[in-house]
């Protein structure tokens, strides 16, 4: 029997499932989500696949599953009862933060509280200088004063982060050891080896999430991996981060700052796995499920990053210069833009007698209107039903009953009259409404970037995404689309696509020009041995590891730093000269222009990441989805705004694009559906992607 791998991705209406042998064999599977017990819904997953196939849990060579929890814990406050200890002068550091906000000129906007009440962050005097110079020396009595006043409260975590510990961590190195001493099984972190960097707020900021969801997420992979065990599944649990790489359950119970946003990172990596094999090097990812849409860049078949977000402060709604909503987490993320739109986008009249869809959700329960659940709120579902989009009966195979005459009554009595408007008409300007929403995410990752989208094609999935694209892209100005196999299941499927990482960085601040080869090139082989140790404890040889470097870098007197590669082996003046030539070129994409050549660059932070290559490919050449052809679909009618008006619509299986279809119809498929509009042209190609072309 052929060996599986197996990507787990829990959503707030379900759980994904996909299994991929060796031999190239695909089999999914959704499973509604348990939300009191994640757990529960991956093993029962995993037992309806094993016995639909005929497999058990010795069949699995590695389980690999993004998961919500850690977020989860920041967003509903339930993290753990944790205590900070910081230099004397800093203990209001959670709430002073920074200047940034993210709504400009709102005077009722409140910071949100701190993660840490007032009486649980303590001092203690010590001073180390920014060059790491020890000015004013811990008191270790004082220390195990405050360590023990904190053990008095109870708490179940102790984060410490001391002014400069960046530069010289040796007095927190001293606070570790007497809470170890105190309290060997308490969890706690220390700064310099949650983040190394240089920034009060942001480093004292990640300790804390950090320390925060520690116990939260070593209790879910604890669970997790003693319901594997007990239904027969021993395979190893690897988790993905929120920088794309997987990592051993083990380090994420060390650093679960890491896997924060590690769900919807699953996605962008399939995505770019398909970058590198259609050839396509430019892609903008749109990943659209129940709740929110997300979009991301790729740009020569490479992910791009953010090395720090925000996690807790609502939806980001699409705006890079509006930041500073929530807690501030500064590890490598892929950097998504997202916005409060997808199936369950609850549609309203305004007091302006305006139509809003969105950010509020139905969520998973009681859900759309059409579930017949008990949902009472339009939603953007409910609009798709009416408008012929999606079918009328049934989601998800089957396992999903709809009642569209339920939609199509609420929405006439709570949209189409109050606005005067025939029902269809009211659904199709909800329909563009929530179109527009999403088209702000795309240009959060593009134009706002200084990229133009009509360069790039739209690589399209989720539940919801390949039934937007066209029209999105049609705005956009973009002419190609992408639409891979199993879309609603693309971001579990993306975690297959993935390899260990683990990302290292540490505080430089030095202009470059001015630095010896010597401090420069010791500061990234540091980051490669810390690298190295690590993926050796994951079990990888000598020559199965690969390291990337990076450097981040401003302008001497800038305070926000741009990331470029950084050459391999050693540093010389050429290798500076490239490095200040790519600031350069990044700093103009950027922001439109760049400084002389005399303007001196200085690295900020030098990192590196570290990744472990498998000794075959993660992901065959060659897939074989098992997806049942099925009977051949009726028609419907489907309305494609008042210009148009209602159109017999062909509804038609993936199968059935092998040769090229001219819209409009409507491709079902078990996950997904994808409406290919009037004009447009749909065809497969050869590794089974749905490829639509727009007229320019």
């Amino acid at each position: 029997m052929s060996q599986f791998r197996v990507g787990v991705d829990i959503g707030g209406t379900f759980t994904d499932i996909v299994f991929l042998g060796a031999d190239g064999k695909v089999v999914t599977k959704k499973v509604s989500s348990t939300v009191d017990d994640y757990a529960r819904a991956i093993v029962d997953g995993l037992a309806e696949v094993y016995e639909e196939q005929q497999l058990a849990g010795a069949d699995i060579a590695e389980l690999l599953h993004g998961t919500t929890v850690g977020s989860n814990a920041i967003l509903e406050a339930k993290g753990a009862r944790t205590g900070l200890i910081t230099t004397e002068g800093f203990r209001d550091i959670l709430e002073i933060r920074t200047l940034r906000m993210p709504r400009l000129y709102d005077l009722q906007w409140e910071k949100p509280m701190p993660l840490i009440e007032r009486y649980l962050r303590h001092t203690v005097k010590e001073r180390v200088d920014s060059e790491g110079n020890v000015k004013d020396a811990l008191d270790p009595a004082e220390a195990e004063r405050v360590v023990q006043t904190l053990l008095d409260e109870k708490v179940e975590a102790i984060a410490v982060c001391l002014l400069n510990a960046y530069a010289n961590p040796v007095h927190e190195r001293v606070i570790a050891e007497i809470i170890r001493a105190k309290a060997p099984d308490l969890p706690f972190c220390i700064s310099f080896d949650v983040l190394p960097e240089m920034k009060e707020y942001e480093r004292t900021s990640t300790t804390v999430i950090n320390t925060y969801i520690m116990p939260i997420v070593k209790g879910y992979l604890e669970s997790l991996r003693r319901e594997l065990d007990s239904s027969g599944t021993a395979a190893p649990l690897l988790l993905m981060q929120s920088n794309g790489g997987l990592m051993t359950s083990e380090a994420a119970t060390r650093l679960p700052a890491n896997i924060v946003e590690s769900g919807p990172a699953g996605g962008v990596v399939g995505a770019q796995a398909l970058s590198r094999k259609l050839d396509m090097p430019d892609l903008i990812t749109f990943d659209m499920g129940g709740t929110t849409a997300k979009a991301s860049l790729i740009e020569k078949t490479e992910v791009t990053r953010s090395l720090e977000y925000q996690v807790g402060g609502g939806i980001m709604i699409g705006s890079r210069l509006m930041t500073g909503g929530g807690y501030t987490l500064k590890v490598p993320a892929i950097d998504l833009a997202e916005v409060g739109a997808g199936g369950g986008s609850i549609i309203t009249i305004d007091a302006g007698g305006s139509m809003q869809v969105g950010p509020q959700s139905a969520g998973a329960f009681p859900g759309p209107v059409c579930y017949d659940q008990g949902g009472t709120e339009p939603t953007v579902t409910d609009a798709n039903v009416v408008l012929g989009y999606i079918n009328p009966t049934h989601l998800v195979g089957g396992a999903l009953t709809l009642n569209p005459e339920k939609s199509r009554q609420v929405l006439e009595e709570k949209v189409a009259k109050p606005v005067g408007l025939e029902v269809a008409h009211a659904a199709y300007g909800a329909h563009q409404i929530a179109a527009s929403n999403m088209i702000r995410a795309i240009k959060a990752v593009s134009s706002e970037r200084g990229r133009d989208p009509r360069r790039y094609a739209m690589l399209a999935f989720g539940g919801n995404g390949p039934l937007f694209a066209a029209g999105m892209a049609k705005a956009l100005r973009m002419t190609r689309i992408v639409i891979p196999p199993s879309p609603g299941l693309f971001s579990s499927f993306g975690l297959l696509y993935a390899d260990v990482e683990h990302h290292y960085s540490r505080t430089v601040r030095r202009v470059l020009r001015d630095s010896g080869p010597a401090l420069l090139n010791a500061a990234w082989q540091e980051l490669e041995d810390q690298a190295r140790e690590q993926l050796a404890m994951d079990g990888f040889s000598d020559g199965q590891m690969r390291f990337r470097r990076a450097a981040n870098m401003h302008y001497k007197g800038q305070i926000f730093e741009l990331t470029v590669p950084a050459p391999d082996g050693v540093i010389d003046a050429a290798a500076v000269a490239t490095l200040e030539e790519a600031f350069g070129q990044e700093h103009e994409v950027t922001y439109g222009h760049r400084a002389g050549p005399e303007e001196p660059v200085e690295l900020v932070n030098a990192m590196v990441v570290g990744q472990g290559i498998p000794h075959r490919p993660r992901v065959p050449d060659r897939l074989i989805n098992e997806a049942a052809v099925g009977d051949k679909l009726p028609p419907r009618q489907a309305y494609f705004g008042p210009e148009a008006g209602w159109i017999e619509t062909p509804v038609i299986r993936r199968a059935d694009l092998v040769s090229a279809q001219t819209g409009p119809c409507i491709v079902e498929e078990y996950d997904a559906t994808c409406l290919v509009p009037p004009e447009a042209t749909a065809s497969l190609d050869s590794y089974g992607n749905i490829v639509i072309k727009l007229k320019d």
